[in-house]
């Protein structure tokens, strides 16, 4: 990899930034200035800028316990996104998948875009599940209901795992994660969700991790996620 690329990845600056860092020998690679941009470094080789180490990360993972009000997106020209609470210069973290404005909770934050195919596939049948609170009381057969297909009109669901907690409060697990899709089969029990929390994602549990906060993911997080 070229030298200001490598640089450039890690958020030193940008790749005219770097250049000029590299030019004025900031920049040092296995102890000894560098001053083209174009070098090409090797598995090995310590680099450091201003005399501080730069370790190579190709790629990053977080999970985020999302508070409402956040905009599941990179960039919007409205709203506030998710990203605006990851306190990274990488420019290329991205939301895995989507909760709602409203929603909150669990969010996998990464870089990593064949993990995001692999676990938005509907072939992985990852689950996801949530904290449910509606407005009234759930009838007696709504484990029933929604652990069988549900016609949604637009698909149909797989039928979900649902674990009542009393009257007005659930936990449903989903593979799926189409539009709107909990609070829509919620609704096929006439009942509408207050509040709405995704508490895991597949491997991952959101825990104690305060709202509007984040944390990197552990290597077993990330290798459980992989596998």
């Amino acid at each position: 990899m070229r030298l200001d690329k490598y640089l450039a990845d890690m958020s030193i600056g940008t790749r005219n930034e770097v250049k000029e860092y590299i030019r004025k020998g900031r920049v040092k690679v296995n102890g000894l200035p560098i001053k083209k941009a174009d070098y090409k470094t090797k598995e090995g080789d310590v680099i450091s800028f201003d005399d501080q180490q730069v370790n190579y990360l190709q790629y990053e993972y977080y999970l985020l316990n999302k508070p409402a009000g956040y905009l599941s997106a990179t960039e919007d020209r409205y709203d506030p996104t998710v990203m605006e609470l990851i306190k990274s210069k990488r420019k290329d973290l991205f939301p895995v998948g989507r909760l709602d404005k409203d929603t909150e909770g669990l969010l996998l934050i990464c870089n990593d875009g064949e993990l995001n195919h692999q676990l938005l596939s509907p072939k992985s049948h990852v689950y996801k599940k949530y904290y449910v609170e509606v407005d009234k009381p759930l009838p007696e057969n709504a484990k029933e209901i929604l652990e069988k297909p549900l016609d949604l009109g637009d698909f149909i669901t797989q039928g979900g795992i649902y674990e009542a907690i009393d009257d007005h409060h659930a936990y449903l697990s989903i593979a799926e994660g189409k539009f709107h899709q909990v609070k829509r089969m919620f609704e096929k029990l006439d009942t509408k969700v207050i509040y709405l929390q995704r508490i895991e994602f597949g491997p991952l549990k959101l825990e104690d991790l305060p709202l509007g906060s984040y944390r990197p993911l552990t290597k077993e997080e990330i290798s459980s996620l992989k596998s």
